[in-house]
């Protein structure tokens, strides 16, 4: 198993726990015998000099002797399972943080996050018990018929020949039950999803009236739920009466036969006693290593699941030393901001067969402020998304200071640029955890600066809490404004060379929009600087205007330069905006 790597560096604790474990087997097989010969010591017919209270203290003896190795037992296999799975789980969370875009964007992140968690509570299952008990029931088995062929080897045939078969249905029975509950739990699973999803977009539920489709989509899902349950307690009925009727049966077919052999005087109570014991034990045991057998199954394909995750390659390769570096850490050298695309084309992994870039060709030179316009899907975004190498280009090439972007180091080259976007997303924590992920290292000097600079000072320190406020999740509990307002103070303790605007205001009232685009033009001072902007009043001041269309650069210049060109695209919309603007 690939995992067994995380398990290495614990391997004694598993060897001695797996010695352990099969002497705490052999022990508990003495428990039995000890029955049995209680009751031929009480009886005297032992043929041994031995009373009652001898075997009493030599059964105290073996309860204490197994009570010990079973907690030295327990006690291995934790360290091993604990610490050789949160190994994994570091490992897995490492690897996921670290891998490209087109992943996330191929996996459903809530399925993604659910199979990461149940695949990995598998192999602590795995590794806590279903090893440890699959092994110990193979122990038991083996032991048990050796003792039963020892002890009393003519109810063992009888044993051999009947009752195995009788486990056989069971676990054949078993198995349809399981499957069953697989369902069952995929069916509730299904509705929980459901109402996740109508919880998050509660606003756009009670927007279009949808209370009602949903209630009907989540009575669907419970009523199928409940078709699939009801099959399942159908089952466990049958099976019930299938260990009343066939495994009880048995036993007792078996245990008739003993009764007759006892009779004959041929066997002891005791061997009869001890004989059934052993058969109930040995019973257990086959039936347990069905279901273990079954869960350790479920583990190596969730083993595989686990490996096809850390096989992907990431984007960042991340070591032991750079592990816990924050990515201002690595800004080692400056760069002057020189950004030059060159025929670059793209299409996204996701979409082949449609080419967002056609031949993109544009420029920014050190400290310029550019601003890309266009309708929406003319590939504007995709272009700062190339420059953030979240993805490469098809064919063509970007570069920063003369040199093509894919020849820096990731970590350091991201360390350069800093974005803010339209739609901005807080980590659930406090006001200082959020602008301090700029800078994790800062002072409270430079966070409190930084969020002067913002124009976001004013509304934090009129919080009780001030910085230690709790945004809430995705930063909820503040406005549109506020949050926008967080990630420029952000961006300003990150100081990067490279500034990288996403429609910032376009969400924003027109008295947020003002304090924001304040706020913005004190951060782009010295900066290269790229906008994407659809408000043309917030792009008036650029160096240059590129307007995208369909993947391509179509006209480009300064706002009077593209403003005077008749029937341009950017006069045309220039002219549509400032009218309608005024008019308001």
């Amino acid at each position: 198993m690939y995992v067994f790597k995380y398990i290495r560096p614990y391997r004694w604790h598993l060897v001695i726990g797996l010695m352990l474990l099969f002497a705490s087997s052999l022990v508990f097989m003495a428990f039995p015998y000890l029955a049995g010969l209680m009751v031929d010591v009480a009886q005297g017919k032992t043929g041994r000099p031995m009373d009652l209270t001898q075997v009493g203290w030599i059964l105290l003896a073996v309860l204490i002797a197994q009570g010990g190795i079973s907690y030295g037992r327990v006690m291995l296999f934790a360290q091993v399972s604990e610490k050789g799975i949160a190994a994994l789980r570091r490992a897995l969370y490492q690897k996921l943080i670290t891998l490209p875009l087109p992943f996330f964007e191929q996996n459903r992140s809530g399925d993604l996050v659910s199979r990461i968690a149940g695949d990995v509570e598998k192999l602590y299952n795995a590794f806590s018990i279903t090893i440890a008990e699959f092994l110990r029931q193979i122990i038991i088995l083996v032991a048990g018929i050796v003792f039963l062929a020892i002890t009393t080897p003519q109810l063992a045939l009888i044993m051999l020949l009947t009752f195995p078969v009788v486990v056989l249905l069971a676990m054949l029975f078993g198995r349809r039950i399981r499957a069953l509950s697989r369902q069952r739990q995929k069916a509730l699973a299904d509705s929980g999803t459901m109402v996740s999803e109508a919880v998050q977009n509660i606003q756009t539920v009670k927007t279009y009236t949808g209370e009602w489709l949903e209630i009907s989509r989540y009575g669907r899902l419970i009523k199928k739920a409940v078709d699939i349950s009801l099959r399942y307690a159908h089952a466990r009925a049958l099976f019930s009466v299938f260990i009343i009727v066939l495994l009880f049966g048995a036993l007792f077919f078996i245990i008739w036969e003993g009764a007759n052999l006892l009779q004959a005087g041929k066997i002891t109570a005791g061997d009869l006693i001890s004989f059934v014991s052993y058969t109930a034990i040995i019973g257990g045991a086959i039936a347990g290593l069905g279901n273990f057998y079954t869960d350790l199954l479920g583990a190596l394909g969730a083993t595989e699941r686990i490996r096809e995750i850390l096989r992907t390659k990431p984007e960042i390769e991340l070591n032991a030393e750079a592990e816990g570096a924050s990515t201002p850490g690595v800004n080692s050298t400056k760069v002057q901001g020189h950004i030059r695309y060159e025929e670059v084309r793209f299409s996204y992994p996701t979409r082949p067969d449609t080419e967002v870039l056609k031949g993109i060709t544009l420029e920014v030179k050190p400290g310029q402020k550019i601003a890309l316009v266009g309708p929406s899907g003319a590939g504007k975004s995709t272009i700062v998304q190339l420059l953030l190498r979240f993805y490469d280009p098809n064919s063509g090439s970007i570069l920063l200071d003369g040199k093509d972007i894919r020849e820096y180091d990731l970590r350091e080259y991201r360390s350069h640029i800093a974005l803010v976007p339209q739609e901005v997303l807080l980590f659930g924590g406090s006001i200082r955890e959020n602008i301090l992920y700029g800078k994790p290292d800062a002072t409270e000097e430079e966070v409190i600066q930084a969020a002067r600079q913002a124009n976001a000072w004013e509304f934090i320190s009129g919080f009780p809490d001030g910085l230690d406020t709790i945004v809430g999740e995705r930063g909820v509990q503040l406005s549109g404004g506020q949050r926008q307002r967080i990630a420029i103070a952000r961006a300003i303790l990150k100081d990067p060379e490279i500034l990288l605007l996403d429609e910032a205001t376009s969400s924003l009232d027109a008295e947020s929009e003002r304090v924001v685009q304040d706020a913005l033009d004190k951060l782009m001072e010295g900066r290269t600087s790229i906008v994407i902007a659809h408000r043309l009043a917030t792009v008036r001041s650029s160096d240059r205007i590129y307007v995208i269309e369909q993947g391509r650069v179509v006209e480009e210049g300064t706002h009077e330069e593209l403003s005077a060109i008749p029937n341009g695209i950017y006069s045309s919309l220039a002219r549509l905006q400032f009218v309608v603007s005024e008019a308001s």
